[in-house]
């Protein structure tokens, strides 16, 4: 793999992003298709089809999210230590989740002087990671 930066840094992974979120909302679409069209002594067994599709693709979808939270959580705890061991103070409490996590990929050399910046000039995350010069690779996050 080529060295992370910020026109790569993005992850897709195609089973999860096209088959299992797509495929769940195609079922989903022709469950309710299926529901809309089928006669009365069909309707009970369309509409659990239509109701199981919905809840597995909220069930995909919620995997997702709760997965990400609890990495954005683990990447401010990691970021706030970083930062500490770097400076002796943890990070500006004016810095958001979003702003942390653009900057996890800073090198340790311009990670203070970045986080000082994204607070003053409320950097976005997009911001922050275009603003970084020697990318510091994050290849676990998914």
């Amino acid at each position: 793999m080529s060295k992370q930066n910020y026109a790569n840094h993005r992850r897709f992974v195609p089973l999860y992003h096209f088959f299992t979120l797509l495929g769940s909302l195609v079922l989903l679409i022709g469950s309710i298709i299926n529901l809309t069209k089928s006669g009365g002594e069909n309707l009970y067994n369309a509409s659990l089809i239509a109701f199981g599709s919905l809840l597995l693709l909220l069930t995909a979808f919620y995997a997702r999210v709760f997965a990400l939270k609890a990495q954005d959580r683990a990447i401010k705890a990691e970021e706030n230590f970083r930062h500490y061991v770097l400076t002796g103070k943890v990070l500006d409490s004016k810095l958001t989740v979003r702003q942390i996590i653009g900057l996890r990929f800073a090198s340790d050399e311009e990670f203070p002087e970045l986080a000082k910046k994204a607070v003053s000039e409320k950097l976005s995350e997009k911001a922050i990671k275009q603003s970084i010069n020697n990318w510091k690779e994050d290849g676990y996050r998914v």
